[in-house]
C-alpha cells in the first residue's frame, strides 16, 4: 500500500466514521462510505480493492479468535443444537426460496441453487460487531444469531463440494486433508498451543509485544492451515479461539489481539466499499436498490416464518430476523467461483454482488427502523393494560421499582409505612409480585394512571425512573398538577439533577455520588491518608453543594456554567491547601 492511500484510509476513517456514529448509523456504515469515497469509483485513491480486502480479512479472522476464547468447549457443545438445527433452517429455508425464485427467472436449476446459497449466507464480520455494539450478543436472539453464523462458516464444505459438482470442477471441496486438520488439532491443539504461550511466558519475561506475536501465530497460523486444506480461515481461528478459551492465558491474549482485530476489521469494511460498483448503480439504480432491498425482505420474512413456525415468540423472532436479514463477505466468494466455473454470467455476478453489498449498506437504517418505528409500535399494541389500582392513597407514591426504587420500599415497610409503587415493565412487575410485593404495571408518566394512585394525596412522591427524559416527563406533570406533594427524584448525572431542580423539584439525589465520595475516602485510607481525612471529605461535599447551588443559578446559560465550574475547581483546590496549611501550623 502506496504512502497516500495510507494517509488517505487513516483520513476517511477519522472523519466519517465519529460521524457516522454521532448520527446513530453505527461505524459499520461509516467504515463502508469512507470506503466508497476513496475507492476506484470515487476519488480513486485506491484503484485495486480486491488487494486490499485479502489483507482486510485478517481482521475477521482475528474476531473469529476473540469469540471463539469467549466460548468454552462445555459451552460450545451445549449449542449444538441451535448451530446445527437453527442454522440448517435457516440456510435450507432461506436458500430454497431464493432458488425457486431464480427458477422462475429463467436459471437453470443449479445456477439457481449456487445463488439460493450465496443470498443465504450473512456477514459474520458485519453482524457480530453490530450486536456487540448495541449489546445484544448475550440476549437470546444475540445467542441464535451466533449459532446460525456458525453454522454458516461450518457449510463452507459441503457448499463447496455442491460447486464442485455444479460447475464441473470449478471448485474443489475440501477432503480428507480437512478431516485430518480438524482431528489434529481437536487432539494436540490445545497442548501445544498451550506449551508455546508457557514458553512465551517463562523466557519472554514480561513482554506484552511478545505476547502479542504469539498471538498473532495462533490465530494466523490455524487460520492459513484451515485455508490450505479447504476450509474457512474464519473458521480456524474460531477453532484456535476455543482450543485456548479454559487456559490461563486467555485475558492476556484477549488484550493483545483486540486492537489489532479492531484496526483490521475496520479496513475490511472499507474494503468493501470500495469495491462496490458505483458505476453499475449509476446505471440501473432502481434495479439495484430493489435488488438490495428485496435481499433484505426475503431474508427477514423466511427466517421470522420459520422461526415462529417452531415456536419462538415475536420479540425473538423479528430481532433475529432482522439481524440476519443481510447478505454476507462469503457471497462475493461464490458469485465469483459461480461465474468462472459457467454457471452464472459475469454480468449477473456483478449485479449480485452489489445487491449484497447494498444489503449491508441498508443494515444500519434497518436495525433504526426497528428499534425507532416498529418494535414500539408492536411493544404499545401488544402491551397489557395497566392493572387497576384497587387500594390507592397510600402515604407515598413511588415510581420506577428498579434498584433504586425497591430500596426506598424496603425501608418505607421497614417501618410499616404503605405506598403505592408504579413500573413501567411487566416483567418487572411480575417477578417483585413473586415476593409478595404490591406493585402495579403502568407508565407513571400518564396523568391518568397518577390520578388513578391519588398521587394528589400522597405525602411523598418518590421519582425512582432511571430514563431521564422520562423522569423529566413526570416530574412535570407531577409538579404541575399536585404542586403540593413532595418530590423526591432520582437523578443519573448532575445536568439531570439541575433540570429537575429547575422545573422546581424539592429533594434531589444524585444516583453515584454518596458511591463515588465513599470510593474515594476509601482510596485515601488505604494509600495512608488518614489524619483529617473526615474534614476534607466534609469540605469536599460542601463545596459540591455549593457549586450545584451557583451552576442553578445560571442553569440557562452555558458561558456562565462553564466559567462557574473553572472557578470553582480553582476554589476548592485554594480551599484543600488553606486546610493542609493550617493542619501543618498546628
Amino acid at each position: 500500500m502506496n504512502p497516500n492511500a495510507a494517509l488517505a484510509l487513516l483520513a476517511a476513517a477519522v472523519l466519517l466514521v465519529p460521524l457516522f456514529k454521532r448520527l446513530g448509523l453505527g461505524p459499520v456504515l461509516g467504515y463502508l462510505v469512507a470506503g466508497v469515497v476513496i475507492g476506484p469509483w470515487a476519488l480513486g485513491v485506491v484503484t485495486e480493492p480486491d488487494t486490499m480486502l485479502h489483507t482486510a480479512e485478517l481482521g475477521v479472522t482475528l474476531l473469529m479468535f476473540l469469540i471463539g476464547l469467549e466460548l468454552q468447549p462445555s459451552r460450545l457443545w451445549a449449542l449444538r443444537q441451535q448451530v446445527f438445527g437453527l442454522g440448517l433452517l435457516q440456510e435450507g429455508a432461506t436458500a430454497l426460496v431464493v432458488a425457486l425464485i431464480g427458477v422462475a427467472l429463467g436459471l437453470p436449476w443449479a445456477a439457481a441453487a449456487v445463488v439460493g446459497v450465496a443470498i443465504a449466507m450473512s456477514s459474520t464480520a458485519f453482524i457480530l460487531p453490530l450486536l456487540a455494539e448495541r449489546k445484544e450478543l448475550t440476549t437470546r436472539q444475540g445467542r441464535e444469531a451466533f449459532a446460525i453464523l456458525l453454522f454458516q462458516d461450518v457449510s463452507v464444505i459441503p457448499i463447496l463440494a455442491l460447486l464442485a459438482v455444479a460447475g464441473g470442477g470449478a471448485a474443489k471441496p475440501p477432503g480428507w486433508p480437512a478431516a485430518a486438520a480438524i482431528a489434529v488439532l481437536a487432539f494436540a491443539g490445545r497442548p501445544a498451543l498451550a506449551t508455546m504461550f508457557r514458553y512465551v511466558a517463562r523466557f519472554g519475561g514480561s513482554s506484552r509485544e511478545l505476547f502479542a506475536a504469539a498471538a498473532l501465530l495462533a490465530a494466523v497460523g490455524i487460520a492459513l492451515l484451515m485455508n490450505a486444506v479447504g476450509l474457512s480461515a474464519s473458521l480456524g481461528a474460531f477453532l484456535a479461539g476455543v482450543l485456548l478459551a479454559d487456559s490461563e492465558f486467555r485475558h492476556e491474549l484477549e488484550a493483545s489481539i483486540e486492537p489489532f482485530e479492531s484496526l483490521l476489521l475496520g479496513l475490511f469494511f472499507m474494503a468493501v466499499g470500495m469495491g462496490i460498483n458505483i458505476g453499475l448503480i449509476r446505471a440501473q439504480p432502481g434495479l439495484v436498490v430493489a435488488l438490495g432491498a428485496g435481499i433484505l425482505l426475503l431474508k427477514m420474512t423466511v427466517l421470522y416464518a420459520a422461526r415462529r413456525a417452531l415456536g419462538a415468540p415475536d420479540a425473538v423472532a423479528r430481532p433475529l430476523a432482522v439481524t440476519l436479514a443481510t447478505g454476507g463477505e462469503f457471497a462475493f466468494v461464490l458469485f465469483g467461483v459461480a461465474a468462472g466455473g459457467g454457471l452464472i454470467s459475469a454480468a449477473q455476478s456483478e449485479l449480485l454482488t452489489v445487491g449484497v453489498a447494498l444489503s449491508m449498506a441498508f443494515a444500519p437504517f434497518l436495525f433504526m427502523a426497528h428499534d425507532k418505528i416498529v418494535k414500539p409500535w408492536i411493544d404499545a399494541r401488544h402491551a397489557p393494560p395497566f392493572s387497576p389500582i384497587d387500594d390507592p392513597g397510600k402515604t407515598v407514591v413511588i415510581a420506577g421499582f428498579g434498584r433504586v426504587g425497591q430500596v426506598v420500599g424496603r425501608l418505607l415497610n421497614a417501618r410499616g409505612i404503605e405506598f403505592t409503587a408504579l413500573d413501567s415493565s411487566p416483567e418487572q412487575v411480575d417477578v417483585i409480585r413473586k415476593f409478595g410485593n404490591k406493585i402495579y404495571y403502568g407508565d407513571a408518566s400518564k396523568l391518568s394512571l397518577l390520578h388513578a394512585a391519588k398521587a394528589g394525596e400522597a405525602r411523598l412522591f418518590v421519582l425512582a425512573v432511571d430514563d431521564v427524559e422520562v423522569s423529566m416527563k413526570i416530574a412535570e406533570l407531577v409538579r404541575q398538577h399536585f404542586p403540593e406533594v413532595p418530590v423526591l427524584a432520582r437523578a443519573r448525572n448532575r445536568n439531570h439533577l439541575l433540570r429537575l431542580r429547575d422545573i422546581g423539584v424539592q429533594h434531589v439525589m444524585r444516583e453515584t455520588f454518596w458511591s463515588s465520595v465513599e470510593m474515594g475516602r476509601i482510596a485515601l485510607r488505604e494509600l495512608g491518608h488518614t489524619d483529617g481525612l473526615g474534614k476534607l471529605i466534609d469540605v469536599f461535599v460542601k463545596h459540591d453543594h455549593d457549586l450545584l447551588d451557583a451552576q442553578q443559578a445560571v442553569f440557562r446559560d452555558q458561558a456562565a456554567m462553564i466559567a462557574t465550574s473553572k472557578n470553582a475547581r480553582a476554589e476548592l483546590a485554594n480551599i484543600l491547601e488553606n486546610e493542609l496549611r493550617q493542619k501543618s501550623d498546628t
